[in-house]
């Protein structure tokens, strides 16, 4: 596996991502209270032909995020079946086509990379399987101790464009050695609760339970997620999330742009970590869409572009 170092000088913080394995940025080191802690989750076999593409770093997810029921699409009145993805036990697709792919890296400083993805040039085997071409381009800045994304979705094509994004990040925890990953606290603006049959919305949705309300924070001591949620409040136009190490006396801060209207959490079997993955569209957006729902689903007309961002930095704790 190739993987291309960021270094910010001012506060020797690092980011290491990987072009030839969907940009992921798999690792990354950020400072506070004196030290430098690694954010994220990694599997150690990341990069081997069994690992998951999915189940590390920050995987990003286009042009759908998680699933497509029996990997079919409804659009403009005719059904897509998508082919060149991953699907999960069920045959739904699953995540995308960019995120297991090689990109191309268009910019490179020392603590700058830009890389992008086109359908129709880098996996052109698959571009019969969506309505229309698309261009993603990602920029990953490592400035002021924090990194951050800047995402643009460009429409090349003829046809309109229809997707969602979305980020599946793997937040360590605990932060440090000997904390206790069971203290750990996790806090999103969320005001909606998703029901999901076989992790498939069915278009309804509630407020959270209080043993799943993550706007009133939730201890990961007992927890067991795989929730979409929906409702973010954002303030001033951003929208804020937090993994919470009370023994480290750090928090991870995930803030990203009010385009994003779902959030999926997740807690992995091995207990490494927690997802908080921020979406523009819920699960399956694409058929609920075309049935009437609210999902979030979107559409670029040709030679429209979009624009999103997201950024992780390291906190200590305020008492």
């Amino acid at each position: 596996m190739d993987s291309i170092t960021l270094f910010d000088a001012s506060t020797r913080a690092t980011a290491q991502i990987a072009p030839n394995l969907g940009f992921n940025c798999h690792s990354l080191r950020l400072s506070a209270l004196g030290k430098l802690v690694e954010i994220l989750d990694c599997d150690p076999e990341f990069g081997q032909p069994e690992s998951s593409p999915s189940r590390s770093g920050i995987p990003l997810l286009f042009p759908f995020p998680n699933r497509i029921r029996d990997a079919r699409m409804r659009w403009q009145g005719r059904e897509w079946p998508i082919g060149g993805t991953r699907v999960d036990p069920h045959g739904n697709a699953i995540h995308g086509f960019v995120l297991n792919r090689p990109w191309r890296v268009t910019r490179h400083e020392r603590d700058l990379l830009i890389g992008e993805f086109q359908l129709g040039r880098d996996a052109p085997d698959v571009r019969d399987q969506w309505p229309a071409d698309f261009l993603i381009e990602v920029a990953y800045p490592l400035d002021a101790g924090r990194l951050r994304c800047e995402i643009r979705i460009l429409n090349p094509s003829r046809d309109p464009l229809p997707w969602g994004f979305g980020t599946h990040t793997y937040f360590r925890i605990p932060l440090v050695p000997g904390g206790c990953t069971g203290d750990v606290l996790i806090e999103a603006p969320v005001s909606s609760l998703w029901e999901l049959d076989q992790s498939l919305p069915t278009g309804r949705r509630s407020r959270p339970a209080p043993e799943l309300d993550l706007a009133e924070g939730l201890t990961l001591a007992g927890l067991q997620l795989d929730h979409v949620y929906g409702g973010l409040r954002s303030q001033e136009g951003a929208i804020e999330t937090s993994v919470l190490d009370p023994a480290a006396g750090l928090r991870v801060v995930q803030r990203f742009g009010d385009e994003f209207r779902e959030l999926v959490a997740f807690t992995p079997p091995h207990g490494r970590s927690v997802c908080l993955e921020p979406y523009t569209c819920t699960t399956d957006a694409a058929n609920l869409q075309a049935a009437g729902h609210d999902a979030g689903w979107e559409i670029l007309a040709p030679g429209d572009q979009r624009r999103l961002w997201f950024e992780i930095a390291l906190e200590p704790l305020v008492a």
